[in-house]
């Protein structure tokens, strides 16, 4: 198993005709990624990448019966996509944008409730499955070895870090996501781990936070109080950013003493989590967890 996306996944881009959308979507090609359709308002009927190209949604839901969507569409525009795929009910959502305005995802997240859709993003690498399929803009080499290890980051460049340290020791990645750190974003740390602890593929998850909000520290909560756990290895980015200052994503932003690097760390210790002081040592640690 993985979780979200698997090799039988059918992804259309949305937004496939730019520059980016073609960029990354013949990187999810070459990875092995079925794309079934794209999607760009007034190039509906024209092939790019010899991929069929569709006006709307529910055209190229109906043409290609796909059920995953991944979104390379401007900002201004790209609440618009996303609530447009929930209405076509896609599974999973990934929006790569950044930049959207937090009152157009308001819509978003309120759009979303009591729906089956899954967003993840945005502002985000998004998901890969190694060996399977690859929704987002991950790097192919770096996620090349099938293994155990869960990766759960608010980061795009240390979720790739991460998986290369973690491939570096011997080790191999499951399913990788990045949710991304805008102040508003689609699934959180806990609904991800959640996943990962029935996925019987990961045996062991790593969690990459940030300073800023409390998920990391919400999900370490949750996590501390049930049985059926797995080892959970956790590393903190921010650990010089001074107070106040907004660090690389909207959300890594220190507005109370929790949210401080320092104490997430402290606090998730004290929950269980296995805490590494630097991205180094990531791959170390999890040798050290599954081999005492």
């Amino acid at each position: 198993m993985s979780i979200l996306i698997d090799k039988n996944s059918r992804v259309i881009v949305q937004g496939l005709t730019g520059k980016e959308g073609q960029f990354h979507t013949k990187a999810m090609m070459n990875y092995g990624t079925s794309i079934v359709g794209g999607v760009t308002p007034g190039k509906g009927g024209k092939f790019y990448l010899g991929i069929p190209i569709f006006n709307t949604m529910y055209e190229a839901v109906n043409n290609t019966g796909g059920d995953v969507s991944v979104i390379f569409v401007p900002a201004s525009f790209a609440s618009d996509a996303i609530m447009e795929a929930i209405s076509m009910n896609i599974r999973v959502i990934v929006c790569i944008t950044e930049g959207i305005p937090v009152s157009d995802m308001i819509r978003v997240k309120y759009l979303l409730k009591g729906k089956k859709s899954r967003l993840i993003g945005p502002n985000c690498p998004g998901i890969i499955s190694s060996q399977k399929s690859k929704v987002g803009i991950m790097p192919n080499l770096i996620f090349n070895k099938k293994g155990k290890i869960g990766i759960i980051s608010r980061s795009g460049t240390l979720t790739y870090e991460a998986a290369d340290q973690i491939v570096k020791c011997g080790h191999g990645i499951s399913t990788a996501i990045g949710i991304g750190g805008d102040p508003i974003i689609g699934m959180n740390i806990q609904e991800i781990v959640e996943l990962f602890l029935k996925d019987s593929e990961t045996g062991c998850i790593v969690l990459i936070g940030e300073i800023g909000g409390k998920l990391e520290i919400d999900a370490a909560k949750w996590i501390n109080k049930l049985d059926n756990k797995k080892p959970i290895i956790g590393f903190i980015a921010g650990q010089t950013a001074p107070k106040g200052r907004t660090m690389g994503h909207a959300g890594a932003i220190i507005g109370k003493l929790e949210e401080t690097a320092k104490v997430k760390m402290s606090i998730l210790q004290d929950l269980g989590i296995h805490i590494v002081p630097t991205l180094s040592d990531i791959g170390l640690k999890v040798n050290e967890v599954l081999h005492p």
